[in-house]
């Protein structure tokens, strides 16, 4: 089995080191990251520049990219074999509610997901790497898991339909927490108000606000799971269609449509 194994927060990320030597023991395990954090950065690719992928060492290389340019070089001919998952983390910070729209852990996950591979991406709810381990241990048990239905599939001669999943792991002991829960994604309030100030020319310069506190977080969202000690699952999608309101607009279309 082989794992194609990104995040956002760089390739020195400790995230990212602790999850590669869990999950050396499972699979064949690429790791192809960013060279320095690329955090917020979502699905974008850089299509304007040159992108370089350089070999730390055997099956571990750095991109001066994003972590979508990550997943998509490995996919595209940047290594030799496909993989049968991509995994992104451990984040250093949680990803859930609306982040999940900007962040670039869960960018690189569905850029594998785009290219019909099933993908995990996983964040720790608090940053700063408290009980890493614990999260390390959740991921590589997770991971185990799905490794065995993909190879049972393969096994069979069928093709695993491709699936995206965002997990958002508390910052507790394995024994704190409280097992695993399918949760739906909150919502945060709006972004606090950006940060002005003068560079040393006298022009101004702006630093994007902090995200906002969480709006949805009743239960059933990833917001309550994980504040309940619960390792939060959210099965995530990319169409982004207003399915329910289809027609609702297609009385403009028929509006705008008459001579």
């Amino acid at each position: 089995m082989r794992i194609l194994l990104s995040n956002d927060d760089g390739y020195q990320a400790k995230g990212l080191q602790a999850l590669r030597e869990g999950l050396l023991p499972l699979a064949d395990v690429v790791t192809v990251a960013p060279e320095v954090n690329n955090s917020a950065k979502s699905n974008s690719l850089t299509l304007h520049d040159p992108v370089y992928m350089r070999e730390v060492k055997p099956g571990f290389y750095y991109v001066t990219g994003t972590p979508a340019d990550c997943v998509h070089i490995a996919l595209t001919g940047g290594v030799e074999a496909l993989p049968d998952l991509v995994v992104s983390g451990i984040n250093n910070g949680a990803n859930m509610g609306d982040d999940t729209i900007y962040s670039g852990t869960v960018g690189a996950a569905m850029e594998g997901y785009l290219f019909g591979i099933p993908a995990i991406a996983f964040s720790q709810v608090e940053r700063g790497w408290e009980n890493l381990n614990a999260a390390v241990d959740v991921a590589v048990e997770m991971v185990q898991y799905q490794l065995a239905r993909i190879r049972e599939s393969k096994a069979a001669g069928h093709t695993m339909a491709p699936w995206l999943l965002n997990v958002n792991v508390p910052n507790r002991s394995k024994a704190e927490m409280r097992g695993v829960q399918i949760a739906r994604l909150g919502r945060r309030h709006a972004a606090q108000s950006v940060i002005r100030q003068d560079n040393p020319r006298g022009e101004t310069m702006f630093w994007i606000g902090a995200a906002g506190d969480a709006k949805d977080a009743d239960p059933g969202t990833d917001f309550h799971a994980t504040s309940q000690g619960f390792v939060s699952v959210t099965p995530l999608q990319v169409d982004l269609t207003d399915h329910a309101n289809l027609k609702y607009w297609s009385g403009m279309a028929s509006d705008l449509s008459q001579p």
